[in-house]
């Protein structure tokens, strides 16, 4: 599958939390409490569904990004530069700043400030710009943190007030926002779900360690959550590569060699990918390999860069049924006990 100009619908993302993104780049490793002379560095508008809109629109896609910040905002100003249809809700205050320490290994060490609070107005409109957006849209993103103050279960509300519009809706969060769609039913359960393995373990309530040197619970973690109502879970799993795990079956994808230069938005250039893939109509796996295609160009990229179509190879990714170290699973939606749609 060749990266190009994709025509299968609009994608609408939400970045509750969205964020300046400044990287710093280290000489060496981080020596903590001395001093270090920064090579180059550079700030990018941010926030994980601002990094998957911008990921979709490098690689063509109809994609419109729906944010919390004034029209002055410099993030706002930034995106409008890079030609990035928005919609906004004006909140008053400067959206925060997160800073990324990179290592000349690709080791990444993230500073996020807390963000903006959300008062139940300004959330309502976000809702109402949100829904009506996702009328036209074929996917609905709604990725990372939610400001302090909000609700947890607030990405549950949006799931439920997005579903008669038609749009699939994909999320992307962690913590108590990820525990508490997973607890608000089946009605709330996001059509794709994107954990990374850290995510995962979480919501198993075991290590990240503990999760991937145990395939069969690493294969439990994943059926609960289609017990549960997800459609479709995207595990990234960083250098490891990804799993898909769908009612058609269960793959793993092992990435290429890459050189990381900063592991910042490489997860959402996965689900960008995958949500490209998806659009163009391509089966499982090769919407999985497009995904860790695209996570691994973002790896290769500075700061918080997003991959354009040439930088992506997902013929260099390696695609195979079934979950690490386990055979293939033909069903894992009816072996988690719900019935295939």
């Amino acid at each position: 599958m060749t990266g190009g100009r994709t025509n299968g619908g609009r994608v609408v993302t939400l970045t509750a939390n969205p964020s300046l993104d400044r990287t710093l780049a280290l000489p060496g490793p981080l020596a903590r409490g001395g001093v270090a002379r920064l090579g180059a560095s550079s700030t990018e508008p941010g926030g994980k569904g601002v990094n998957v809109a911008r990921a979709l629109a490098a690689a063509g896609a109809d994609v419109v990004a729906v944010v919390p910040a004034d029209r002055t905002d410099p993030l706002v100003t930034a995106l409008t530069a890079l030609g990035l249809p928005l919609l906004t809700v004006p909140t008053g205050t400067p959206v925060r700043t997160n800073y990324s320490l990179t290592e000349p290994d690709g080791t990444t060490t993230k500073l996020n400030e807390p963000g903006t609070a959300l008062d139940e107005e300004t959330r309502a409109a976000l809702g109402a710009v949100l829904t009506g957006a996702a009328a036209d849209a074929r996917w609905v993103v709604l990725s990372g943190s939610l400001p302090p103050g909000t609700p947890a279960d607030w990405y549950a509300e949006l799931v439920r007030a997005v579903r008669p519009t038609g749009a699939r809706v994909a999320v992307d969060t962690s913590e108590a926002p990820l525990r508490a769609l997973l607890a608000a039913g089946p009605d709330a359960a996001p059509d794709l779900l994107k954990p990374n393995a850290e995510e995962l373990a979480q919501v198993a309530g075991t290590t990240e360690a503990a999760l991937m040197a145990d395939p069969a619970a690493l294969r439990a973690a994943v059926e609960s959550l289609h017990a549960g109502g997800v459609a479709e879970v995207l595990l990234t799993l960083g250098g490891d590569g990804a799993v898909l795990s769908t009612a058609d079956g269960v793959w793993s994808a092992t990435p290429p060699r890459t050189t990381v230069r900063s592991t910042v938005g490489a997860g959402d250039s996965s689900l960008a990918g995958h949500l490209l893939a998806d659009l163009a109509g391509a089966p499982p796996a090769e919407r999985l390999q497009r995904a860790v295609a695209t996570g691994s160009a973002a790896a290769a990229l500075p700061g918080s860069a997003v991959p354009v179509p040439h930088q992506v190879d997902p013929a260099a990714v390696v695609v195979t049924p079934g979950l690490p170290g386990l055979a293939p699973s033909p069903d894992p939606v009816a072996a988690a006990g719900r019935d295939v749609p």
